[in-house]
């Protein structure tokens, strides 16, 4: 078991979990799924993918370590350059690069996931590919952190979701993205699929889209109704009204 550094610091975002520096590493609280995550990151690593913590263990309070990615994630509003179209495509071939050293992985029998796996299992999702978890270093993608939420599924389950933040598939109203524009949005959802690979048609993201909107809604709504204090904040901020007002923009404009 790993000791403690004398010296943290708390590093910008945990909306869920509390996450600190401290030294070359990066502490916060392990859950049940923390085993199954370690040996998925040591997977990827080995697998041609460097850009995911490298686990280390435990401290004497009983979080996990990981290794410190050197960059800062972005959390919204965003700056200007985060729009661009050639971060949009790097985006996608890192996600790409992410599900492609992903196969091959098999959990333990005692695995545990925080999330319940879907099918068609083809890779280990990420579930959360957002700005805020990945770490840039000169406005270019050095890295990817919060596996927490991984577990198995179909490749476009991730696409749609880092397609929903980065190209945005988002309404109007929405306060944290400037791109609405209905023909930028199509435009760039196209460069997104062209630049991960493999996607041929743009419908199947799109529909895919809404799903994870409508899973990411019960997800918070559920969880705060059971006492979870974390989706009680996420709720009282009123993601779950942006959520469902992209929702509502992609059924009437994007399908």
């Amino acid at each position: 078991m790993a000791g403690t550094s004398d010296t943290e610091s708390p590093l910008k975002g945990g909306n869920t979990t509390p996450v600190a520096r401290a030294g070359s590493t990066v502490r916060r609280r392990a859950g049940p799924w923390t085993p199954t995550i370690h040996a998925l990151l040591r997977h990827v690593r080995r697998n041609g993918f460097p850009l995911a913590p490298d686990p280390i263990g435990f401290d004497a309070q009983g979080r996990e370590i990981v290794s410190y990615l050197e960059g800062d994630a972005e959390h919204y509003p965003l700056p200007e350059w985060a729009w661009q179209d050639r971060l949009l495509a790097e985006i996608a071939a890192l996600l790409r690069h992410y599900h492609d050293s992903t196969v091959g992985f098999t959990a333990s029998s005692a695995a545990v996931w925080q999330l319940a796996p879907r099918q068609p299992v083809e890779v280990i999702c990420h579930n959360d590919f957002a700005p805020y978890n990945i770490v840039f270093r000169d406005r270019r993608p050095a890295g990817v952190i919060d596996f927490d939420t991984a577990s198995p599924g179909p490749r476009l389950w991730d696409v749609a979701y880092a397609a929903y933040r980065f190209v945005p598939l988002t309404a109007p109203d929405n306060p944290d993205t400037p791109i609405s524009d209905i023909r930028t949005q199509r435009r760039r959802l196209k460069l997104f699929c062209e630049a991960y690979g493999g996607i041929e048609k743009l419908e199947p993201a799109v529909h895919m889209a809404v799903q994870r909107l409508d899973t990411l809604i019960d997800f918070i709504t559920s969880r705060a109704a059971e006492g979870d204090p974390a989706q009680r904040r996420v709720l009282r901020r009123g993601d779950v009204d942006i959520y469902r007002s992209d929702r509502a923009h992609i059924l009437d404009k994007l399908i």
